[in-house]
């Protein structure tokens, strides 16, 4: 069995109402819905929350509900938590072995059915692969560039430059350090064993294991606030989506 869990809930402070903001037409949460929902693979979809309104619009597209409890409903929960919590629960509740597990959120919208097939396709063939995540490349957010503000009030490197090598031959060209890419939350697709031994993981996102595959696309972001919205809006015309009503069923 493959089930698909996404996790979402109220509690948005940066962003109220994210999950179920309306992007062409449809509450955000739907894309990532309409991706498992539309999979050759998934057998089934499960919300976990704590959102009356959220799980509405999950039953409308034929997911299960997962009742988050309140102790993973703060702002102080970690995201492996809850998606451990959802896990469990599956498979304490349904008699199936549980081949691989997929791992959305409600405020991810850049996925698509045909790469969660292609994920899971690619941990079927590669036994010894952790997981197969979606990454997109983001040079101009290279680690290079990346500054803090010190006690003095002005900027310092975040990171050492000597991490990247000789500084004598770095340069202010965005792509001279190699493509960088991130871990952008449109799709993770695990084995159990990543969620059964989550301190194994690598940081930050240790669901993912250690032998990640990366899943490579454009413009991926889980979406935190409102300035994102025309980001995802031209991903989804860009890979098909209109502002038409899209059917429920597969």
């Amino acid at each position: 069995m493959i089930p698909a869990i996404l996790m979402g809930r109220e509690g948005s402070k940066g962003f109220p109402g994210k999950n179920t903001y309306p992007v062409l037409g449809r509450p955000l949460m739907a894309y990532p819905l309409l991706a498992a929902k539309n999979s050759k693979y998934v057998d089934e979809v499960f919300l976990t929350t704590d959102s009356e309104k959220l799980k509405n619009i999950a039953l409308s597209f034929g997911a299960k509900i997962i009742h988050r409890p309140g102790e993973l409903c703060t702002d102080e929960a970690l995201g492996e938590n809850v998606f451990v919590h959802g896990y469990k629960h599956i498979v304490s509740h349904i008699n199936k072995n549980v081949e691989i597990v997929v791992l959305l959120l409600c405020n991810a919208v850049n996925v698509l059915a045909e790469t969660i097939d292609k994920g899971i396709e690619v941990l079927r063939a590669n036994p010894s692969f952790d997981s197969a995540v979606t990454v997109s490349r983001y040079n101009m957010w290279s680690p290079l560039r990346a500054r803090k503000i010190g006690k003095d009030n002005l900027l310092h490197p975040f990171v050492p430059f000597e991490t990247f090598g000789n500084p004598q031959k770095l340069n202010c060209d965005r792509d001279s350090q190699g493509d960088v890419w991130f871990a952008d939350m449109g799709v993770s697709i695990v084995r159990p064993a990543c969620l059964e031994n989550m301190e194994k993981g690598l940081l930050p996102q240790k669901w993912m294991g250690q032998k990640i595959y990366p899943l490579k696309q454009w413009g991926g972001c889980d979406v935190d606030y409102d300035w994102q919205i025309p980001q995802v809006e031209y991903w989804l015309r860009k890979n098909g989506f209109t502002e038409e009503e899209i059917s429920h069923n597969k």
